[in-house]
């Protein structure tokens, strides 16, 4: 087998949330740099912890002429801290890594040329990569070995319909709007004696989304929902224990939305990440199951955090990723739920967690570095990989959390990365960057990206605030639910606290504050450049809502939506509906708005920033404005060049109104310059 040279990645400080050294610093991050940051992706560790796996993320390189497309995942096999191996030739794109339960193969989805994704292994001693098993004409999506080795369970995608496609084929290609569903399938499929025989289909109820076999290989939990339909994914998937003896099911009877679940190593019980009920916007509490039964057990209810992931340990205990607030621990819990302490991993955002030979390894990330390889220490974490060594070039501004007391008294807490350089005595020119959801929140890590201005902004002399605002998550399930029924009501109100807090404290420039989001956030800036446009000079949407009367007629999520955000229906009261609708006040809208969407977005449709577009447009001719489409992207841009383009242009546009103070600056050129080299391009 042809393997890349063997990488030596660099060494760096391994204690947790070691600053990236700046003796080298020389200068700002750059959209350049966005555009070519690698991550840890997926993480996996064998069964007795001897061998590491892990994938690194990447996009294409088209600032250097690379040839445009989406993310690629490729396979490392980890030696120590620092030192890695590529495990596959160069140019493989994996993804769903894992170990065979001998530990003697890494295991992996891949799509042979001209095939279907399949389940393929590699030795871990070296060899030949070789297919293990496969569904005909069908995508597998995920799968699980059996305890033993001897069987593989396999999620593959709906079964080819040759009669649709030969219609198809001769011009009769309509599409039935959410009638004509298709299911995912389960198999399971032979590694022993007969690799060679057919996989078997188990008839199980709905559309499975994740199957996992029990280490004493008498049962499997399997998560489905009754549709393949996305809203009922978001809001009515539920865990199901299978007798693989008699195919019985015991459905665990939550109610609302469903994270995380993981079998403990005696097979007794589930840890299960879910929400306390219908109404409650996120998966962020722990549980523990009865797997013979389904009956469950909360073991943080009401805690103002949020469960993240869980990993049962060899030995019994359950590690679980919590975050609280802006920061994370990593709790240990007892098999029967006590706390057993806390470990504090210092400046690092524990994401995820594998467990092997009772050896936890964990992704996080930093305010100065993206996602990456961790294994736990004695009382920390050491770390394993570092992607971007050339991040050591960068001059980054300092990030810290801040907090600050809304107009009713509500503390919220917030990210401030602070302009590189010395702030000017009269406040910085301040972007609020506004997560989506709302149920979702950021933490004090690494909050650069291709729609998040972060270092970028703060390497071009601005600061930068990224609000958790009411609805967010990581502070209890009680202040998630705070923005329900109450839509741009105090939870945007939030953000002018914010704003007005910030410019209190001399880290903003009142006149010179600007905004920015997607999604909710998109919401949340159509909103601010509109009914308080007043308050901010600048506004870059991205997804964002502007309609919620039409918005429902419109999205995939309508049930998700009546249930963890609106609690009722435009039509309960369509005066609020409308006075809670950001092109209401198109009127009024005096702030320079760059909006950009996808073109293919199903969650929110590209009507919505057309409908606020038009609006503003006729109504407010003389407001700077400018509408991007992006052709075959959905919600949030996938491609490496739809992201750079992005980036450049929320700099563009920021640069020439927020900066400069000046609401009337002429509209930038369409086409931003793109900065591309040349003659790497031409090579």
């Amino acid at each position: 087998m042809l393997l890349r040279r063997a990488a030596l990645l660099l060494s760096l400080p391994l204690a947790a949330g070691v600053a990236l050294p700046t003796a080298l610093a020389a200068r700002p991050m750059t959209p350049q740099d966005v555009a070519r940051i690698e991550y840890t992706a997926g993480i996996a560790i064998s069964r007795d912890g001897t061998n590491i796996a892990y994938t690194t993320l990447s996009r294409p390189d088209v600032t250097k002429g690379e040839e445009n497309g989406g993310a690629r995942q490729e396979l490392f096999l980890a030696d120590a801290p620092m030192q890695a191996r590529a495990w596959l030739p160069e140019g493989m794109e994996v993804s769903r890594i894992g170990f065979t339960p001998d530990g003697a193969m890494v295991t992996f989805l891949w799509s042979a040329e001209d095939e279907k994704r399949a389940l393929w292994g590699v030795p871990v001693n070296g060899g030949p990569y070789r297919k293990l098993a496969e569904i005909d004409g069908a995508n597998v999506t995920s799968y699980s070995f059996a305890p033993s080795g001897s069987e593989v369970y396999l999620i593959a995608a709906p079964a080819k319909d040759d009669e649709r496609e030969a219609e198809s084929d001769a011009g009769f290609n309509a599409r039935i709007y959410e009638e004509e569903l298709r299911y995912s399938r389960v198999f399971v499929a032979s590694l022993g004696e007969e690799p060679d025989a057919e996989p078997r289909q188990l008839e199980l109820p709905g559309e499975v989304y994740s199957f996992e076999v029990a280490p004493n290989g008498e049962f499997a939990v399997f998560t489905s929902a009754p549709t393949p339909l996305v809203d009922d994914e978001y809001t009515s998937l539920r865990a199901n224990i299978l007798n693989l003896y008699d195919d019985s099911v015991v459905t665990v009877q939550t109610n609302g939305k469903l994270g995380d679940i993981e079998i403990s190593p005696d097979s007794r019980q589930l840890s299960m990440i879910a929400a306390v009920d219908a109404n409650d916007p996120a998966a962020t509490t722990l549980y523990l199951v009865d797997a013979t039964t389904g009956d469950f057990t909360a073991l943080n209810e009401g805690a103002p955090e949020a469960a993240v992931d869980a990993e049962w340990m060899a030995d019994g205990r359950l590690a679980s990723v919590i975050h609280v607030g802006a920061q994370s621990v990593l709790r240990y819990y007892s098999d029967s739920g006590e706390v057993l302490g806390n470990v504090d991993p210092g400046e690092l955002i524990l994401t995820g967690l594998d467990q092997g030979g009772n050896i936890l390894i964990a992704t996080a990330n930093s305010p100065a570095h993206p996602s990456e390889l961790f294994v736990a220490s004695r009382g920390g974490f050491e770390r394993w990989t570092a992607h971007n060594p050339w991040l050591s070039e960068v001059d980054f501004g300092t990030q810290r959390t801040l907090t600050y007391a809304a107009r009713d008294g509500q503390v919220i807490e917030g990210i401030l990365i602070e302009p590189v350089g010395e702030p000017p005595l009269g406040g910085s020119p301040l972007i609020l960057d506004v997560h989506g959801g709302p149920e979702s929140h950021e933490s004090n890590g690494w909050v650069t990206s291709y729609a998040n201005p972060g270092q970028v902004a703060a390497g071009q002399g601005y600061a930068v605030f990224l609000p958790n605002y009411r609805g967010s998550t990581g502070y209890g399930t009680a202040f998630s639910k705070q923005h329900q029924a109450d839509a741009a009501g105090k939870e945007f109100d939030d953000l002018v606290d914010a704003k007005r807090a910030l410019v209190e404290q001399l880290v903003a420039d009142e006149n010179r504050v600007g905004v920015t989001g997607g999604s909710y956030g998109g919401y949340a800036t159509a909103w601010s450049s509109t009914r308080y446009s007043e308050e901010f000079a600048a506004g870059v949407m991205f997804v964002g809502i502007s309609n919620l009367v039409s918005k429902l007629g419109t999205t995939d999520i309508p049930n998700e939506e009546f249930l963890v955000h609106a609690r009722a229906q435009p039509w309960d009261n369509y005066e609020f509906t409308i006075e809670r609708s950001p092109v209401t006040y198109a009127g009024q809208a005096e702030t320079p708005l760059l909006i950009l969407h996808g073109e293919d977005d199903p969650r929110v449709s590209p009507t919505q920033s057309l409908e606020l577009y038009r609006n503003i447009k006729i109504r407010k001719p003389e407001t700077p404005l400018r509408l991007v489409w992006y052709p075959g992207e959905g919600h949030g841009n996938a491609m490496a060049a739809a992201r750079y383009d992005y980036n450049l242009r929320m700099m563009e546009w920021f640069d020439t109104y927020l900066k400069t103070g000046n609401r009337t600056a002429a509209v930038p050129a369409p086409r931003p310059d793109l900065m591309i080299e040349e003659d790497e391009a031409e090579e």
